[in-house]
């Protein structure tokens, strides 16, 4: 068994996977294109879809709200010189989607036949510049580019009906930041083994949003003000490495600082505090998220490879917030990878979570709980060696 070719091959096959996590992360950040050999290109598309309901207060059914999302990838990597790679990677790593359907529910209107929802996206471009001072060791590190925009609306008795913060809306514009990433990785192609360790710094947004209620006060009817975020801060720890002939173990371990993290609009702010001596903040979570990724790949045939997996997600907290009420997950994953010839491959996974339940807050106080709830997760890639 030729390891090096092993880990070529199966390395590639344990890496493309949907993913619904704590807080609004999504896309798990990986820079596993970058640490390819030689020069490589892939493309990928990944579609989740969810099935989130619970009951509110009152003991009324809360039917399904979690809205089916999908994101691309993509990442080019250069080998410009024998110790010198350069990389460029896209992804979408935060973001939120969530429709309350109108069925009576607190988090839903029915005098204006409308429902909670939330649509929250990000784009993310990494630059990356990798030293390699041998043939076993690679340092990098590059800028973050990154943008984000969201359209919230809440509604219902949860948010205090029509008279308090039951006709909110809040319509950020997308805007773009900086931040930046580091690490080292480490290799020994001959037994298929890499472990690599990733840091990616926070990044604080100052994006301008404008918020609006049907409230017939006009302090608290509209708003345009500056809105502060913090993407937060992440940790991603990689390792695999040949077990048997023809197979790869691998572990990813996944750190992201979401513990005091809040967002804070003005009016919202003004409005709560103005009816409840409390201010609300409009997303908050309670503590750090961590996962878990573990499996193998077997390699079949020089065309054909497959792969397994388990993954646990903490969640980023309990209670948490009614735009996302899910408290981390379990779930059970397999691809396939099929290799035409030794440049390029075609891949495709697909993922099972079940997810935590969760008790969802508005202001401080509980409004509903979300049990039994499950998602499906989708993806295809294709990748190039040139």
């Amino acid at each position: 068994m030729k390891l090096k070719k092993l880990y070529i091959a199966l390395s590639l096959s344990t890496l493309s996977f949907s993913s619904i996590a704590a807080g609004l992360d999504r896309s798990g950040q990986s820079i596993s294109a970058f640490l390819q050999p030689g020069n490589y290109a892939e493309a990928g598309f990944h579609l989740l879809d969810p099935s989130v309901k619970g009951t509110d207060n009152n003991g009324k059914t809360v039917a399904d709200m979690g809205e089916s999302y999908y994101f691309p990838t993509a990442a080019i990597k250069v080998q410009a010189t024998d110790q010198i790679s350069l990389g460029l990677l896209y992804d979408q790593p935060y973001g939120g989607d969530a429709t309350y359907q109108v069925d009576g529910s607190d988090f839903s209107e029915t005098a204006l036949n409308e429902g909670t929802k939330v649509k929250v996206r990000t784009n993310n471009i990494t630059a990356l510049i990798g030293y390699q001072p041998t043939e076993n060791w690679n340092i990098y590190a590059g800028p973050v580019w990154q943008t984000v925009e969201a359209d919230i609306s809440l509604r219902g008795v949860a948010y205090g009906g029509l008279s308090a913060l039951g006709t909110y809306d809040i319509d950020v514009k997308q805007k773009e930041a900086y931040g930046w990433v580091a690490g080292f990785a480490y290799q020994i192609p001959e037994i298929a083994l890499k472990a690599s360790v990733t840091y990616r710094s926070e990044i604080k947004h100052k994006a301008t949003a404008t918020e609006t209620t049907r409230l017939p006060v006009p302090t608290f009817s509209y708003m345009q003000d500056t809105l502060e975020a913090v993407t937060p801060q992440s940790v991603n720890i990689d390792l695999q490495t040949g077990i048997a002939p023809n197979t790869l173990a691998f572990t990813n371990v996944r750190w992201v600082h979401w513990d005091q993290f809040t967002v804070s609009p003005t009016l919202l702010g003004n409005i709560s505090e103005f009816a409840t001596q409390n201010r609300q903040d409009l997303i908050s979570y309670s503590k750090d998220q961590w996962s878990i990724t573990s499996g193998i790949g077997h390699k079949f045939s020089d065309k054909w490879s497959g792969t397994a997996l388990v993954a646990w997600d903490s969640g980023a907290g309990n209670p948490i917030t009614v735009l996302g009420p899910t408290k981390g997950y379990w779930a059970v994953g397999a691809g396939g990878q099929y290799s035409p010839a030794e440049d390029y491959f075609i891949q495709a996974g697909m993922k099972y979570f079940w997810l935590g339940d969760a008790d969802a807050q508005t202001g401080g106080a509980i409004r509903g709980k979300f049990t039994n709830n499950h998602a499906l997760g989708y993806s295809l890639k294709i990748g190039y060696r040139f």
